[in-house]
């Protein structure tokens, strides 16, 4: 596509000169009366606002040309797009058109001078129309049977450049602003004599001209995505337009005639001829001196390799590119449409925090390289607070790429759901349930056995399925430990308490909001599904799970319990500078604040001698107030890793990412995970890992915050669910305090010196489930026979 003068408009019809020829060739008389005629219909839609039955103009045409001028007076050029970071360093570009606008002030002398001279060399002095050259071009073109000289001033060349830079939306619209008609250029001509008009109302003719000039040297295209004289100085020499010298303006002007033809890197030659051809021009219009125009002519293109042209989309983003298509989404999501975007030279700053980012990317990396098959290791990291939750920074091991190989993607990984689930952190959603409903973080949890069959936990048909642990457990433990240890069944077990439907609500509130979406056209939503089957095995994260918002439960945990929209941005202004409004959901007070601070606190035991990331925490030297949760699928096809301080939250999930997902065996040491037969990754593995080497470098500097304050009544329970404590007691008067309370008793004599009958120790104690039955330890009065010495 060129943008340059109407001789070009002939060359991009498409037809072939053959036929224009055959078209226009005839005799000398023919032709005197044709160029009669054109000039006569010029005249005629010049002097008159409407002419009929001539076929050029409808009879609307005044109005037409009158809105057409204004528009081109007040109109707003595509625009470049810049996404930043928190601090506004540059991220990204989007645009369908790079443009740097560019004031004339700001633009080298040479350059004006340059395409003054071999575009419009009478262009300060026609009135937006050069009559003596469209009168001669008229006599060539017509005297030759083809199109040899073009004719249109550079006003006129604004005009079709607006229309086909600007207004045209479609090929069709476009071909229809180049078309190589008298009615095209009878409109044109029209528009221009009102355009300039209107230019000149209430100043000079010479600061009219200027203005012209400024808005056209900012839309002609110059190539290599290139749209007016910024975006050209900084390609082709990387450097800005008032530095622009001579030879490099006039290189510049004279690719206007066709980008294609004179391309200084596909046609260096070519474009040196048509650079010398202008330098040539400016000399003899007495802009230059001969002895510049010979310097000129005799210095090499200069053109930078390659070519300084900035990435257009995230892709040009490096390791934030997951986070600027992340910004994208979002804000199409908010009303802001992918096309606003790519035309409206917005500035969108961002939450992107660059040592967050690099600190992830180094972990994820240095878990599971780039070019590890099958193996897709994310992150997300989000900042608590009672307002917002912003997205510090999100990544994956792959490469933000479109090649097409499986080493590389544009899929949202870091946000969008992994089909693969989360495993056993969503024991965090049973355990607040456990809390809202009553029951203490420090509950006796009753642990089942291996293979424990639980009412509600059922295969794809229904029928009774084993709930197995992934290693052995004492029968009764706190919720606290029993979140550090992560048993299976003991949750299964206090999801029947609680129920399916709850739980998967609670997820929901505290930020998995994608489950209570539907899929697909009028589809259920994965939260009614599981509500619906009464899925048992809701509690073990069988459920597609997206990392970012997995992470904002953490937020929402650190916020006390207020859930927030995870946002990328934290302001917009457009290409005036005014805030352009963003919509986003309001937060929501989603659980009590003392709930809230009382499980994060409860979370606290993960990093600890016994926890499922205590490995990973000693292996990076962790050693500051934490809260974390494990978690993995069946069959060790993916594991994940919720932390998070009152300061940031961050979640991990590593995953099998082909389409026939195996098994992963974490390698351990130098050795990253690989798909395998019979797997053995763990949340506590690679995720956690991943999350303490981001983590630790992060907020080594930062002093450690403590955790939140517990609550008694989400510790030892609500009321209603608090059991008597017995100890001390007589058995009888025991049992019958325990069972006014609503409780089932059974007791077991245990050899103890107390007085016979004595309650000495009772399970569980503190709180318990309305239908638990509470174990009484009654002592014998005496103390066994001492073992025989081995």
């Amino acid at each position: 596509m060129t943008g340059g003068t109407d001789r070009d408009d002939a060359a991009d019809t498409g037809e072939a000169p053959e036929g224009r020829r055959r078209g226009l060739r005839a005799g000398p008389v023919a032709r005197l009366l044709g160029l009669c005629l054109v000039a006569g219909l010029i005249l005629a839609g010049v002097t008159f606002p409407l002419v009929g039955g001539v076929g050029l103009v409808s009879n609307d045409a005044s109005d037409t040309v009158s809105a057409t001028s204004t528009d081109l007076a007040a109109g707003q050029l595509p625009l470049v797009t810049t996404v930043t970071d928190r601090q506004g360093a540059p991220l990204a570009y989007l645009y369908d058109q790079n443009r740097q606008p560019t004031p004339l002030e700001s633009i080298a002398p040479t350059m004006k001078a340059a395409i003054v001279a071999i575009e419009d060399r009478r262009f300060y002095e026609h009135d937006g129309v050069d009559w003596t050259g469209t009168l001669r071009a008229l006599v060539t073109n017509q005297s030759a049977g083809s199109t040899q000289q073009g004719a249109s001033t550079l006003t006129q060349q604004y005009i079709k450049n607006y229309q086909l830079y600007v207004t045209a939306r479609s090929q069709s619209e476009r071909l229809k602003a180049t078309e190589a008609t008298y009615a095209r250029k009878l409109r044109e001509v029209r528009v221009a004599l009102q355009l300039e008009r209107q230019l000149a109302d209430g100043r000079t003719k010479k600061d009219a001209k200027e203005e012209v000039l400024q808005r056209y040297l900012n839309i002609v295209f110059l190539g290599n995505n290139s749209y007016g004289i910024g975006a050209a100085a900084r390609t082709y020499f990387n450097t800005t337009p008032d530095r622009l010298t001579i030879p490099q303006a006039a290189l510049l002007a004279g690719m206007v005639q066709s980008t294609a033809a004179f391309d200084p890197v596909a046609h260096p030659q070519a474009a040196t001829g048509r650079r010398n051809e202008v330098i040539n021009q400016m000399a003899v219009q007495g802009m230059i001196t001969q002895a510049q125009a010979q310097e000129a002519a005799t210095s090499p293109l200069g053109v930078v390799s390659p070519l300084a042209t900035p990435a257009n989309g995230c892709i040009g983003a490096g390791d934030g590119a997951f986070f600027c298509k992340y910004v994208v989404e979002y804000l199409g999501q908010a009303g802001i449409s992918a096309e606003q975007l790519n035309r409206a030279g917005y500035t969108i700053r961002t939450t992107l925090d660059r040592n967050t980012l690099t600190a992830m990317s180094a972990a994820l990396r240095g878990e599971v390289p780039a070019r590890q098959r099958n193996v897709a290791d994310v992150m997300a990291a989000v900042s608590p607070g009672a307002d917002r939750h912003e997205v510090l920074a999100m990544g994956s091991n792959r490469v933000f790429g479109v090649d097409g190989s499986a080493l590389e993607t544009s899929y949202g990984l870091p946000w969008e759901p992994v089909n693969l689930g989360a495993g056993s952190v969503y024991k965090v959603f049973t355990a607040a349930t456990a809390l809202d409903k009553g029951l203490g973080i420090d509950y006796q949890m009753q642990i089942p056995a291996d293979g424990y069959a639980s009412p509600i936990y059922r295969d794809g048909q229904g029928n009774p399925f084993p709930v197995r642990n992934a290693g052995s457990y004492a029968p009764v433990l706190s919720m606290t430990d029993a979140l550090a240890q992560s048993p299976n069944t003991g949750f299964v077990k206090l999801m029947e308490y609680t129920g399916v439907a709850p739980v998967v609500d609670m997820a929901v509130k505290l930020g998995m909001r994608s489950l209570a979406e539907p899929q697909g056209a009028g589809g259920k939503s994965i939260a009614e599904v599981a509500k619906e089957q009464n899925q048992g095995s809701f509690t073990l994260g069988v459920t597609p799970t997206s990392v970012l918002e997995l992470s904002n439960v953490g937020a929402t945990l650190g916020s006390h319990g207020k859930w927030c929209p995870p946002t990328p941005v934290l302001g917009i202004t457009d290409a005036s500078g005014n805030p352009v409004p963003v919509a986003e959901q309001p937060c929501e007070q989603v659980v009590p604040p003392t709930l809230a601070d009382t499980l994060m606190t409860g979370l606290s035991k993960d990093d600890q001698a016994g926890g499922t990331s205590s490995g990973a925490a000693g292996e990076n030297g962790w050693s500051r107030p934490m809260s974390g949760k494990t978690g993995t699928t069946q069959q060790n096809k993916s594991a994940a890793f919720l932390g998070f301080t009152p300061g940031i939250a961050g979640a991990v999930i590593t995953f099998d990412d082909s389409s026939s997902p195996r098994p992963l065996c974490d390698g351990g040491g130098d050795s990253p995970p690989y798909p395998c037969g019979d797997g053995n990754i763990f949340g506590g593995k690679t995720p956690a890992r991943t999350w303490y080497k981001t983590m630790t470098p992060l907020l080594a500097a930062a002093p450690a915050q403590p955790l939140p304050a517990t609550d008694p009544r989400y510790v030892s329970g609500g009321t209603n669910e608090q059991i008597p404590d017995v100890v001390g007691r007589q058995a009888d008067d025991a049992q019958s305090r325990l069972e006014d309370a609503g409780f089932a008793v059974t007791r077991t004599t245990v050899n103890n010196r107390a007085a016979a009958g004595t309650v000495v120790g009772q399970s569980p104690r503190g709180s318990a489930l309305p239908d638990q039955v509470v174990t009484l330890q009654v002592a014998s009065g005496t103390v066994g026979a001492p073992p025989p010495p081995p």
